[in-house]
This record gives C-alpha cells, structure tokens and sequence, in this order.
C-alpha cells in the first residue's frame, strides 16, 4: 500500500520540537491520519535523496540494518485496517503482515505496561545485525544500536511538529515480542515507540 507523499515544509520549527519534546504515556483514542502516519514512517527511515539510496536517519556504511514495523489498533488509523504493517523505505509505502488489533499482546511482551496499549500506533524498531556485521565485525551491533537511537529522536521530533506526542519503551521480552508480531527472528527488537494524540 502506498503511502502519501511526506510533507518537506511543516508548521513547527525543529527548535520549537526540541523545546517541546516530552515522553508521553498519556493518549487519547483519537485515530490518527494517514498523512501522520507517513510522515511518522518517513522521519524514521524513508528515503530522502534523489537517487533513492540515503535516508531520514544516518547509518554507519550506509548498510540500514534497521527495520520500522506498525502495530496498528482498531480504528486507530484513517482507513487503515488494524493489524502489523511493515514499512518499505523504497516506494515509501507499507505491506500488511497480520491482522487483528495485537496492542494488548505487544504491551504484555512488555513487561505489562498496558499504558501502550491505548496509544493507536506503536512503531517497533528492529535492527538485522547481519546487514551491517558483514562490514563491521561485532562493531555493527553497537552501530546498529546508535540508529536505533537516530531513528527513535526523528520520530520524537516529527510527533511533536504534527501535534503527536510518543514515548519509548526499551523494557520488553524479545522473543515475545518476535512471537506476537509473527516477524522473523532474525529481527532483533530494539525499541517500541507508542505514538498518538497526548492525553
């Protein structure tokens, strides 16, 4: 599924979204747009460059080992069934990997913390550290893990200048959280980002 086209020139400064960055565990049931959605995904990995090659977040090698996967809730996205969607950087667009609203299970595999359940979107961040250790070695975790954190402060920032709030979340079971999203294992989960409307 095709994701609109992400906005280049948004209302809000980037100094005002650093100002006002907070971490949220707070949310309203309101659904978010599909434009939220995409810009959200964009800031997090979507290619920014010409030639369809470097993207919103550095990466050492430019290898990207990171993958941005949505869990989606009932009604919690404008036209969007609820279910686990995985985000296709190239062609900027999303691919539906299960059905059904699967927030419960995922904020169980996080040591309970059901707060996270009641935000419409939780964007789990994977790292594949084979993409980057065939360069690096054992190095390539630790790079891989710096992303990670690139890509959580971008989707932070982009939240903030749409009028979204967002929390991280780095307390869950790994394989838990493998076994509900029903992604392979060779994804290793680094952090789960709730996103929606502040409470």
């Amino acid at each position: 599924m095709k994701l609109p086209e992400p906005r280049l020139d948004g209302k809000t400064s980037l100094e005002r979204s650093l100002k006002e960055r907070r971490t949220v565990r707070s949310f309203r049931p309101d659904a978010l747009t599909l434009d939220h959605l995409s810009q959200l995904l964009w800031a997090a990995q979507g290619v920014t460059d010409e030639r369809g090659f470097k993207r919103a977040a550095p990466s050492a090698g430019a290898l990207y080992p990171m993958d941005v996967f949505a869990v989606i809730g009932e009604k919690s996205v404008t036209g969007l069934e609820a279910g686990i969607y995985h985000y296709q950087p190239k062609g900027h667009s999303l691919s539906r990997l299960t059905g059904g609203d699967l927030r419960d299970a995922l904020a169980r595999s996080a040591l309970g913390q059901m707060w996270m359940a009641r935000a419409p979107v939780n964007l789990v961040i994977t790292a594949e550290y084979a993409r980057i250790c065939g360069k690096y070695g054992d190095r390539g975790v630790r790079y891989a893990m710096i992303e990670a954190g690139h890509v959580g402060q971008n989707i932070f920032l982009q939240a903030e200048a749409c009028g979204l709030g967002a929390s991280i979340v780095g307390a869950f079971q790994d394989r838990k959280v493998v076994d509900v999203m029903k992604i392979p294992r060779l994804h290793e989960p680094l952090l789960i980002m709730p996103v929606g409307y502040k409470g």
